[in-house]
């Protein structure tokens, strides 16, 4: 018998005022996203043929890297989580946590230190010049770019796995201990029923990411051979102005992020929430315990070493030199508006449509009322930044002026998707749990908020927060196209640092942008935390 997912009526308050707003925000979102493509298709129909782009090439690139990256990264996950969720140590919810923060951590700072490590002035290749031992760098190219991908991806999925396994219920761990099962019975029975049905969803979230990706590709791609659909956007815009073969790369790449969205939207969606691990209560024989070590151990050297190989090179070689220059303060200023920014207008928007979507009683205006938003999932950073710039150029504004304005709404659509998938869960079950008691007190939708909602939103909040700012700080796709000498942020002060062989200066860069990052991304929700419990006194 299948269940009715829609809320009873008599459980929602009656809320016409947010099912309003969040319906008007719909229609707004669905016609930028219109006007978007319009401009994109546009561009593209009226523009003379004569571009040289491969596109059969990038496509099948981008494909390889991305489905690579989906497969490693799933593999990496299901493994390390495995580990996490068996062992006990001090300092296990710091560990926890650094994986956590992969989902903020910018591409392009991983990239960077992994070059500091592998490259061909890296620190392993110093060690071997000095051993006398000569080896091919794996740090560019199509193995730079998966193991950029896999650090990252891999982390991202081990977090979101060991929540899973989090949520196993402990009536069926004790009757596991008490039937004496193996470490391996134990994944087989109870572990891979609990993780199977996020990996498909989290799949595609990865292959998305990957596809989409952009720094790291223009960091460690090595050349046209490891170009994907991205950069090879970017190059055709700000490089070459060739707009025809951009908008045709664009179409292509929205066509198959689509797709994998239609597809991924039959999957079990993953939370992008997480809650403080468990501590773990089942413990494995010796052998087995040694071999999860051994995964943990590598791993966290795996993720770790690439940012403290950052942090150390920028803050010994170049750091001073950096903070002296008046670019890099009016850079960080610059970065910190606009993730503020665009921080704030995500959170507006997550909110109205979070709470419009909440008080909404069908399952048809639920689903409308979250299609729009998570339909820029659809539309990569590069494709929309490209969207953007040819609708402000087709309006005749000057780029100077529109960017600031363009780079905050880009950024806050693109965090749209990560903060619905946030607010939206929490919501809908203070609605389940509430709901009678809000209709009997008859609290008004602002009581109801004020009172009920926003305390005990106030993490989900922190962390929404943070995510968004995190991402328009480690941004470099937006950027990428509207960025100016006197309009820049520190990802693209760092890129053109790179560009002009001044490595110290980049590294220093690097490395304060990571602590801007996880200061942020840890300070932020608790912060938040303690403000809305300090309104519930």
């Amino acid at each position: 018998m299948r269940m009715d997912t829609s809320f009873p009526m008599l459980i929602l308050p009656h809320r016409p005022f947010r099912i309003t707003s969040a319906t008007v925000l719909t229609v707004i979102i669905a016609a930028l996203i219109a006007a978007v493509f319009w401009a994109i298709v546009g561009a593209a129909t009226e523009a003379e043929p004569g571009s040289r782009v491969d596109i059969a090439h990038l496509l099948r690139m981008t494909a390889l890297q991305a489905g690579l990256t989906m497969v490693l990264s799933l593999a990496v996950g299901v493994v390390l989580a495995w580990a996490l969720n068996r062992l006990r140590f001090p300092g296990r919810d710091l560990v926890v946590g650094l994986f956590a923060a992969a989902i903020v951590t910018p591409g392009m700072v991983v990239a960077f230190g992994l070059l500091s490590i592998w490259g061909r002035n890296g620190w392993i290749n110093q060690i071997a010049s000095w051993l006398g031992i000569s080896f091919d760098s794996p740090a560019y190219g199509l193995s730079g770019i998966l193991i950029a991908h896999v650090v990252l991806d891999g982390a991202f999925a081990a977090r979101i796995l060991l929540a899973r396994l989090d949520t196993i219920p402990s009536s069926k761990l004790k009757v596991g201990q008490s039937l004496g099962l193996s470490a391996w019975q134990r994944f087989r029975l109870i572990d891979w029923p609990a993780l199977r049905g996020s990996l498909p969803g989290l799949g595609a979230i990865i292959f998305l990411l990957a596809f989409t990706s952009f720094p790291i590709v223009l960091l460690l791609g090595g050349g046209p051979a490891n170009q994907t659909l991205e950069v090879a956007i970017y190059t055709a815009v700000r490089l070459d102005f060739d707009l025809v073969g951009a908008v045709r790369l664009a179409l292509v790449q929205i066509a198959v992020c689509s797709v994998v969205i239609l597809v991924s939207s039959a999957f079990t969606t993953v939370p992008s929430a997480l809650s403080r691990s468990a501590q773990p209560t089942w413990r494995d024989a010796r052998g087995v315990r040694v071999l999860q070590w051994f995964v943990l151990a590598l791993a966290t050297a795996g993720f770790a070493l690439p940012l403290l190989s950052v942090l150390y090179d920028g803050l010994t070689s170049g750091l001073l030199p950096v903070l002296e220059q008046a670019s890099f303060w009016r850079a960080t200023m610059t970065s910190v508006a606009i993730g503020s920014a665009s921080a704030l207008l995500t959170l507006v928007l997550a909110l109205l449509l979070a709470l419009g979507r909440s008080a909404a009683a069908s399952r048809a205006a639920r689903t409308v009322l979250g299609v729009p938003a998570y339909a820029y999932l659809a539309v990569p950073a590069v494709v929309l930044s490209l969207g953007f710039f040819l609708l402000v150029r087709s309006l005749g504004v000057p780029s100077g002026v529109a960017a600031p304005v363009v780079v905050v709404i880009a950024n806050s659509l693109l965090s749209l998707p990560f903060a619905m998938a946030t607010l939206a869960p929490p919501l809908d079950a203070i609605v389940r749990s509430r709901g009678k008691l809000i209709r009997s007190l008859d609290l008004s939708g602002w009581q109801q908020f004020t009172a009920i909602e926003y305390p005990l939103l106030g993490r989900d909040i922190g962390l929404m927060l943070a995510l968004a700012f995190c991402f328009s700080l480690g941004d470099l796709g937006v950027i990428a196209l509207f960025g100016t000498q006197d309009f820049q942020t520190l990802p693209l002060l760092m890129y053109r640092a790179l560009g002009s062989y001044r490595s110290n200066d980049a590294a220093a860069i690097a490395a304060l942008l990571l602590i801007f990052t996880i200061a942020a991304f840890v300070g932020l929700p608790r912060l938040v935390e303690r403000i809305a419990h300090a309104s519930r006194r």
